[in-house]
């Protein structure tokens, strides 16, 4: 709503109306960053939680910082909490129920952020802690398992204070995570937050091959978002149309997607994103959607997303 999607298109106002209607469609998580705008998307969802902060399980994150050409890691302790305050105050809530580690810092030790983090908790600011497992897509490059180091950080923090919940990407054309982190997560109890489960929107089937991006959208750099790439992932789409169709003809290729995304395990939740009230209605109706074995079969058997690195 506040950041790295069409900046054009972000209407404040619009975006309120969205998080209400998903919070009466019975949506109650609403996750955010304070690097979102940055700090523009907490001060959002602020003016919708100074009205409705017990229909919302509110999470943010901590550990980014955005300068005007770059972004850098802050895991200093006095950074946390004095970020945590902050977050609160632009939030208009007295506790977060689930605070992340953005990105963990290389000039500190994860074990003191998490401590600090830690501390957080035990002082009432914070009710749980996760972590982010984001921008690991590096990784299919070199060809060792996305989520290796990520599990090795999680055993790490683990050691100083309970994971409640590990953020990364899932989604129909981003199933890595299924490989090792989903199934580690479901073996501790630990909840799994699955990032961009619509594909940056592709899989919504709504956007258009070659009519480009704005220059300030994440997706204009995307080796998967190219006008090339784009014309080659479309059988993915069509793939999720198809099972729509059997579902009937207000089912969308979305709701498919989300669907799929919640039939990996009753500890899996989606966390798409949107700024409009249509989409939010859309999206929630994912949650009543069942899918079958031959969909989720169909599903498996649907082309390898490419990208410009293939």
């Amino acid at each position: 709503m506040s950041w790295a999607y069409s900046g054009s298109r972000q209407r404040g106002d619009e975006s309120v109306r969205a998080v209400h209607r998903a919070l009466d469609l019975g949506s109650t998580l609403l996750d955010t960053a304070d690097m979102y705008g940055p700090f523009t998307n907490e001060l959002l969802l602020g003016r919708v939680l100074k009205e409705r902060r017990g229909d919302a399980f509110v999470s943010t994150k901590v550990g980014l910082l955005v300068g005007e050409q770059h972004i850098v890691a802050n895991g200093r302790p006095g950074y946390v909490r004095r970020a945590c305050d902050a977050s609160l105050r632009r939030l208009q809530t007295d506790v977060i129920d689930l605070y992340q580690l953005h990105r963990e810092d290389p000039e500190v030790p994860v074990e003191e952020t998490w401590g600090a983090m830690a501390e957080l908790v035990q002082a009432g600011k914070v009710r749980s802690l996760g972590l982010c497992a984001m921008g690991a897509r590096g990784g299919r490059r070199s060809g060792t398992r996305l989520y290796d180091a990520t599990i090795r950080q999680l055993r790490r923090v683990q050691q100083v204070f309970p994971v409640s919940a590990v953020e990364a990407e899932l989604s129909v054309w981003s199933p890595e995570a299924l490989e090792t982190l989903v199934p580690w997560c479901a073996a501790r109890g630990i909840g799994f937050l699955a990032a961009m489960p619509l594909g940056n929107g592709f899989l919504t089937g709504t956007l258009t091959p070659g009519e480009g991006f704005e220059p300030d959208d994440v997706r204009a750099r995307h080796p998967r978002f190219t006008a090339e790439m784009m014309a080659a992932n479309q059988p993915i789409v069509s793939g999720l149309r198809r099972i729509a169709s059997r579902h009937g003809e207000s089912v969308t290729p979305a709701q498919v997607a989300l669907a799929w995304v919640l039939a990996q395990g009753g500890h899996v939740v989606p966390v798409p994103g949107t700024k409009q009230e249509r989409w939010a209605t859309e999206n929630a109706a994912a949650a009543a959607l069942r899918l079958t074995a031959q969909d989720l079969a169909e599903v498996a058997t649907l082309p390898r997303a490419q990208g410009s690195w293939d």
